[in-house]
């Protein structure tokens, strides 16, 4: 027996509101954990559009876990190296960066945080 369109997508829109609210309350999970991991590791807030903002602390959290998985525990980086890392990635504040880098491999943090502009740092303002 064939389904006629309007009844497969009947059938289906329930599976589309089910995914829809699986993915919102994973992004919610997700955000709730990088923020948790953003204050224990003292990570500054992050800066940009009200959309890019929690997207970069979540990019932000799981580049930074990513590597230290990739370069101390599973590499060769001792934790004084990292500990280096970890303050040069405190420095990049724009939430723009860290989405952009989201794709990058964990080996390449440490040139890709090297190369980050002034665009991408703080402005510290004294006259704020």
């Amino acid at each position: 027996m064939q389904t006629s369109t309007d009844c497969w997508h009947a059938s289906n829109e329930g599976d589309e509101q089910d995914k829809a609210a699986w993915l919102k309350a994973k992004r919610a999970e997700e955000q709730t954990a990088s923020e948790a991991w953003s204050e224990q590791y003292r990570m500054p807030p992050l800066e940009g559009t009200e959309r890019a903002v929690p997207w970069g602390v979540r990019c932000r959290h799981q580049i930074l876990t990513n590597a230290y998985t990739a370069l101390v525990t599973e590499g060769t980086t001792s934790e004084a190296e990292w500990a280096e890392i970890e303050e040069n990635a405190r420095t990049v504040t724009r939430a723009g960066w860290w989405i952009d880098q989201r794709s990058a491999e964990p080996e390449d943090l440490t040139e890709l945080l090297r190369a980050a502009t002034g665009a991408d740092r703080p402005t510290e303002n004294p006259f704020f």
